[in-house]
């Protein structure tokens, strides 16, 4: 799989010289997919916002911690043709409504599993970007009959794996202002964005923690990726994950950050398909 990957990046083009390095870019976040069907589960207490398209096999979707699903609007028209794609809001996210118990990687998962369990779908893959990744990986540990594949982008599985001060990187500076206009603008609560931050901070300050043998007990077949100019991710940190998750690859995407999914949704849609699908 590393190989055909390889293979797959070096027929891709090269982007022309741009005034800015690509990597330190943060295109804007996409409109709501065309035909996508819109609802609100009742689960774990909360009010889930979702929203599926397209026809096949399923593949859940799940944002980084402070955006919503917005964020994955290249990615659903990619897949969408092959899949049946499923976007999730996180509980307190986006459209989602949070309820006063602090958050945690384990209930937010188990979020997903009540959502696919309103929706009537047994097992599904999964596609997490950050905090979604580690909710895929989460999953991978907690309900490995629920998971197919789990392609894992800019994860951490202990909390030392993510930089010192990544909050003032300028792009991620741009991130964290854009999430705050949007909750504002999709949020039942617009004006919690503060209490909300420090609710999410709370969790970062101590979650993930997990052991090589709870990574080590994985059994889905893992792509840990990530841009080569990731702002939060330690590259070795994500190299040691595709090493101890049992038989996981690593993908390396040239010229992009923590956003590469916005950055270069081209050369991010090869490589999910790619290993979604084997394309």
């Amino acid at each position: 799989m590393r190989r055909a990957l390889l293979a797959l990046l070096l027929l891709l083009p090269f982007h022309a010289a741009a005034s800015e390095p690509l990597w330190q870019t943060l295109p804007p976040t996409p409109a709501p997919v065309s035909g996508e069907q819109r609802g609100h589960a009742k689960v774990n207490g909360i009010s889930l916002y979702y929203a599926t398209i397209g026809h096949g096999s399923p593949v859940v979707l799940l944002h980084g911690g402070l955006s919503n699903s917005d964020y994955w609007g290249n990615q659903v028209k990619a897949l969408a043709p092959h899949h049946t794609v499923i976007v999730v809001d996180s509980r307190g996210h986006g459209r989602s409504t949070r309820d006063a118990r602090p958050y945690g990687y384990d209930l937010m998962a188990d979020d997903v599993i009540a959502l696919l369990d309103t929706l009537h779908i047994a097992r599904a893959d999964v596609v997490g970007w950050s905090d979604g990744a580690i909710l895929g990986l989460d999953l991978a540990i907690r309900h490995p009959d629920r998971v197919g594949k789990v392609f894992a982008f800019a994860a951490n599985t202990v909390t030392s794996g993510v930089q010192d001060g990544v909050e003032k990187n300028p792009t991620f500076a741009r991130f964290i202002a854009r999430a705050g206009t949007e909750y504002a603008r999709l949020s039942a609560t617009p004006g919690d964005y503060d209490a909300f931050v420090a609710q999410i901070t709370k969790m970062w300050e101590s979650e993930p923690n997990w052991t090589d043998a709870q990574l080590q007990s994985i059994r889905a077949p893992v792509l840990v990726v990530d841009g080569d100019h990731d702002e939060a991710i330690k590259r070795a940190h994500t190299e040691y994950i595709a090493a101890t998750i049992p038989g996981a690859g690593l993908l390396i995407l040239p010229n992009t950050s923590h956003f590469a999914f916005l950055q270069d949704p081209a050369l991010f849609n090869a490589a999910l398909l790619h290993f979604l699908d084997d394309r």
